[in-house]
C-alpha cells in the first residue's frame, strides 16, 4: 500500500514537471522573449532569428552582410545628416547619395562584410573634411595636371589632368592608374569618370581606403589622418587635424560608438 502511494506521488510530480516543459514549449515567454520553432523561450537567432522564430522580438533576418550591413549603419539619416550641411549651390549635393556609396561596396566584399560603426565614423570624418560636406566633387583651384614624370608604369595621357576628384580628392596618375586597374577602368584616359560618376566616385575612394587606410586602422584615427596626408600630422596644419577629429568624435557619437584610443596623430 506505502508503495502504491509513493508511485503515485511520483507519477503525480512528473505530470506536473510535463505540463510544466509543455507550457514552456507552448511559448508562454516573457514579452522580451523570442519563442523558438521548437517552442522554447530565449535571445538567441536559434530563438529570434527569421526562419527560427514563433512570437515575441523575432529579428527580420540573420546577421547582417554586404549592403546590408552597410545600409544598417549608414542610414538615410546618417548620410543626410553630413550632406544637409552642404550650401545649395554644391555641385556635390546632386552627385553623391547615400544609395551610390552601398552600391559601390557591392564591389568590395571584403569591406561591406566585414565594415563596423568605428569605420564607417572614420571613414565618414574624412570624407566630410575632403569634401566640405560632399559639397565639392573636385579639388578647388586645382594649379597642377598632378603628372608624376617618374611613374613610368602609369603614365600621363596626352591632355589629361589628374587632380584630387572624388570623396579622397584621388590625385596623382600613380594612384589613378593601380586604381583604374583595380576597378576595371582606364583612368589614366578617362579620369573624369570618378567626377562625373557617383558610383565610380565611391569605388575609387573604397579603393584607396583599402589599400592605404584600412591597414592602420586598428592603431587609432590619429594613424587614419596620417595616412591621407602626413603634412597635417607634422604640424603642416594643426586646424584641420581638429576639425577630422571633432567629425569623428561626432559620427562616433552618432552611431553609438566609443572612438577609442591614439585619435590625434
Amino acid at each position: 500500500m506505502a508503495l502504491t502511494q509513493i508511485s503515485l506521488i511520483i507519477l503525480l510530480s512528473l505530470l506536473g514537471f510535463y505540463s510544466e516543459t509543455i507550457m514552456s514549449q507552448n511559448c508562454n515567454c516573457a514579452p522580451n522573449l523570442c519563442c523558438s520553432q521548437f517552442g522554447y523561450c530565449g535571445t538567441s537567432m536559434d530563438h529570434c532569428g527569421a526562419s527560427q522564430c514563433r512570437s515575441g522580438p523575432c529579428r527580420g533576418s540573420e546577421t547582417p552582410t554586404g549592403a546590408d550591413l552597410v545600409g544598417s549603419i549608414v542610414t538615410q539619416g546618417f548620410f543626410n545628416g553630413i550632406i544637409n550641411q552642404a550650401g545649395n549651390g554644391c555641385a556635390g549635393k546632386s552627385f553623391y547619395s547615400r544609395d551610390s556609396f552601398i552600391n559601390a561596396t557591392n564591389t568590395f566584399p571584403n569591406f561591406a562584410n566585414t565594415v563596423t560603426r568605428r569605420e564607417i565614423a572614420t571613414m565618414f570624418a574624412h570624407f566630410t573634411f575632403e569634401t566640405g560636406h560632399f559639397c565639392y566633387i573636385e579639388e578647388l583651384r586645382a594649379t597642377s595636371n598632378f603628372c608624376s614624370l617618374t611613374s613610368s608604369q602609369y603614365p600621363c595621357a596626352p591632355g589629361k589632368s589628374y587632380y584630387g576628384r572624388g570623396p579622397f580628392l584621388l590625385s596623382w596618375n600613380f594612384n589613378y592608374g593601380p586604381c583604374g586597374q583595380s576597378l576595371g577602368l582606364d583612368l589614366l584616359r578617362q579620369p573624369e569618370l570618378v567626377s562625373s560618376n557617383p558610383i565610380v566616385a565611391f569605388r575609387a575612394a573604397l579603393w584607396f581606403w583599402m589599400k592605404s587606410m584600412r591597414p592602420v586602422l586598428n592603431q587609432g584615427f590619429g594613424a587614419t589622418i596620417r595616412a591621407i596626408n602626413s603634412l597635417e600630422c607634422n604640424g603642416g596644419n594643426l586646424g584641420a587635424v581638429n576639425a577630422r577629429i571633432g567629425y569623428y568624435r561626432d559620427y562616433c557619437r552618432q552611431l553609438g560608438v566609443d572612438p577609442g584610443a591614439n585619435i590625434t596623430c
